[in-house]
């Protein structure tokens, strides 16, 4: 099952008004970052979506200890949304789920995130 299934595979369920479970959310959430940090390398931005993981993208400044100069920072779901479409970056920052501080956090131009792996050993989930 590839990132994106398992995207769709979550976002199903809970339009579905049922909870994934929680190992199918992770590992949705994991290999779309993992796929983003393919698209975009570089420490400039970290990703957070807690409890799931946190990624650092885009190049430029780089960010090594305490708070990161550009932060994103939503919920599991949201961030699937996101991911693959469902929701625009726009509408996530008006809903107040997406959370984007710093000069270099608006990642609208990287999202959705492509449905076609550049590493097929990445993106895959179990």
């Amino acid at each position: 099952m590839t990132w994106f299934e398992a995207a769709h595979e979550v976002l199903d369920l809970y339009a579905a008004n049922e909870k994934p479970s929680r190992d199918l959310e992770k590992a949705a959430v994991k290999a779309s970052l993992a796929r983003l940090v393919e698209l975009a390398p570089g420490r400039a931005v970290e990703v957070r979506i807690p409890p799931h993981a946190a990624v650092q993208v885009i190049g430029g400044t780089s960010h090594r200890r305490g708070t990161p100069p550009a932060v994103v920072e939503c919920d599991g779901r949201t961030w699937l949304s996101l991911a693959t479409g469902a929701m625009s970056w726009h509408d996530g920052l008006m809903s107040g789920k997406l959370h984007a501080s710093g000069a270099r956090s608006d990642l609208s131009g990287l999202l959705p995130i492509p449905n076609v792996p550049l590493d097929y050993g990445h993106t895959d989930i179990p």
